[in-house]
Parts: C-alpha cells; sequence; structure tokens
C-alpha cells in the first residue's frame, strides 16, 4: 500500500521558484526592501528585476529605481537568495563594465549573483534618453560579440578578442568573481540567432512568451546547436519566466487580472487568452500543476513575473502554498 508521504512526494516538483519584478514600473526604496525580505523569508531561490529605464507601456512618472545600485544593496542586505538582472540590454552597458560590476557585486554577495544579458528591445525608452538602437542584426551581434567579450574577461590572463563589435587586445579584468565566473543567463528564443549564441556563450537559457507545446522544438534546437558546438546540452540551466494570477477563488484572480491590465495594458485580458499564452493562471494548486509539466519538459529554474510588484498578498499566496510544493 503507498504511504500518504509516498504519494506527496511523487506530486512534488523539482523545480526552483523566483520572484521576478519589473523595476521601472514604480520600484523605490521602500518597496525593493520590502520584496528583498519576501523573497528570504518566503523560500524563493532568487530574485530578479528588470533593466529598464522608464516604465514601458503606462505612466513614464512611475519611480525606476536604477538597477545596479539595487543589486548592490541585495549583495550585502540578504543573506540567502540568488540575484541579478533579467536582463541587462548590451544598449545600455558595454559588456566590459558588465563584467567587471558583475565580479564586484558577485564578490560581495558571496557569490550569489547570476548576470542576465540581452539585445535590447524597446525602442522608445532609447529613443527618450537618445541611446542609440540598431537594427536587429546589429543588436544580435553586439550580444554575441558582448557575451564573449564578458567571458574572456573572467578567464584570468590576457585576452585579445579580434571581433566587430567590442573587440580585446590584451585584456585583464580584476578581481574574478567567486569560483572564476559568473553564471551568465541568456534569454531569447530565435533559432536563427538567440539560440545559437545560447548554445556558445550562456549558463543558462531563459525563455518568455511561449507555450507548453512551443518548448519541446526549441528545446530540441537548443541541444542540436550545443552538439554542434561539443558542447553537453546538460551544462546549460534552463529556465522560464512567466506572468502568473493566483487566487483562491475567481474573484480574487478576476481583481488581480485587471490590475495587472492597469499597469501592463498589452496583456491578455482574461483567463482563456491568458493561459493561451503559456501564462500561469489559477488557484494555487493549479499552478503546482503547470510548473509540474514545466518541470517534465526540462526546466529546472522559473522566473514568476510579478506585475504588480505591490501585491504582498499574492506573494506570500506564492510563499506558504506554491513554493513549499516545488521543493
Amino acid at each position: 500500500m503507498r504511504t500518504a508521504e509516498a504519494s506527496l512526494s511523487e506530486g512534488c516538483v523539482a523545480i526552483a521558484l523566483c520572484l521576478m519584478i519589473e523595476g521601472q514600473e514604480g520600484l523605490t526604496w521602500d518597496r525593493w526592501r520590502r520584496l528583498a525580505r519576501a523573497a528570504e523569508d518566503g523560500g524563493f531561490e532568487a530574485l530578479f528585476r528588470s533593466d529598464h529605464l522608464t516604465g514601458l507601456f503606462g505612466d513614464p512618472k512611475r519611480a525606476s529605481l536604477d538597477t545596479w545600485a539595487s543589486l548592490t544593496w541585495l549583495a550585502s542586505s540578504t543573506s540567502r537568495i540568488r540575484f541579478g538582472p533579467l536582463v541587462c540590454p548590451l544598449t545600455f552597458h558595454h559588456p566590459a563594465l558588465l563584467a567587471k560590476r558583475a565580479a564586484a557585486v558577485a564578490e560581495l554577495s558571496g557569490g550569489r549573483f547570476d548576470l542576465g544579458i540581452g539585445a535590447g528591445w524597446h525602442e522608445g525608452e532609447h529613443a527618450m534618453f537618445g541611446i542609440p538602437f540598431p537594427g536587429l542584426k546589429e543588436r544580435m551581434d553586439r550580444l554575441e560579440c558582448g557575451a564573449r567579450a564578458i567571458r574572456a574577461l573572467w578567464q584570468g590572463r590576457p585576452v585579445t578578442l579580434d571581433q566587430p563589435y567590442y573587440p580585446l587586445r590584451d585584456a585583464e579584468s580584476y578581481p574574478l568573481p567567486p569560483g572564476g565566473r559568473v553564471p551568465l543567463v541568456i534569454g531569447g528564443r530565435g533559432e536563427k540567432r538567440a539560440l545559437p549564441i545560447v548554445a556558445a556563450c550562456a549558463d543558462e537559457w531563459n525563455t518568455t512568451r511561449i507555450t507548453l507545446d512551443e518548448y519541446p522544438a526549441k528545446r530540441e534546437r537548443l541541444d542540436g546547436l550545443c552538439r554542434a558546438a561539443r558542447r553537453d546540452p546538460a551544462t546549460i540551466r534552463r529556465s522560464l519566466m512567466v506572468p502568473y494570477i493566483v487566487g483562491r477563488d475567481a474573484r480574487e484572480r478576476d481583481a488581480r487580472l485587471l490590475n495587472a491590465r492597469r499597469i501592463f495594458p498589452r496583456v491578455p485580458e482574461n483567463e482563456a487568452a491568458w493561459r493561451a499564452a503559456g501564462f500561469l493562471f489559477g488557484e494555487p494548486a493549479r499552478l503546482v500543476d503547470d510548473l509540474k509539466r514545466w518541470e517534465a519538459l526540462g526546466v529546472t529554474r522559473v522566473m514568476l513575473q510579478t506585475l504588480d510588484m505591490q501585491d504582498d498578498a499574492a506573494i506570500e499566496m506564492l510563499a506558504h502554498d506554491v513554493v513549499p510544493a516545488c521543493r
């Protein structure tokens, strides 16, 4: 006869849950301190935040706390959680500076820092602040060259890279991060450019806006690219960033959906559309069931995109009912 303990163990999900917030949509120091405490006390594996300069789809007057100042504060003000940017656009940051900042913050935190990088995508904020926004091909070229430069600068020896963007000439950067490197997270799902860059340079592949049905083909494509590069696909961690709506009843969920659309008007307008987009929606047990399906596809870490960072009750519900089921 199966015991209750055995049944519970079989139903558990082996997946790490993280909080992820959109720092450009009203993040203040007071709110950041509360989120850090919620992540630490709530058993979340990590706390991630976006790196943007202004509100993307709503009020540009919303607070947008500087990304690297907030990450440096986390390094010395938390003791357990991992943390990092998801992601730093290379249109904003020179990769040599990112490599040095990441090494410093990783050392300050005792090695709990993950560096997420991307090509940059929101043309409006670039235009607002006079930051060049090249075409997609150049942005992807810069991402590839930047990822190579960051990895090279953690080798602990002079490095020369002859490449069109971010070349290096006998370059060295010290101190090195703990263990000689910071985990490099690269997001994307494009098969022509993004996934080859992941296969060549990333420690973690993060993807978003993808369904359970679409994911296996992308995963197989990445595995094939790794094998072609003579790299073991298992050396790349697989993670998902996904928005969620959680509530114990329909009234709670509908209220949270309405508020999420107030902050991000472009998210789906009802439960059916939310699920069709591959997002999480439902009571806590439904979220656990969906997370189990993602785990079965090889995802080992999920960044739960919290669209309303002031909804303490939703975060507490995750901590109480979802996080324990995923350990």
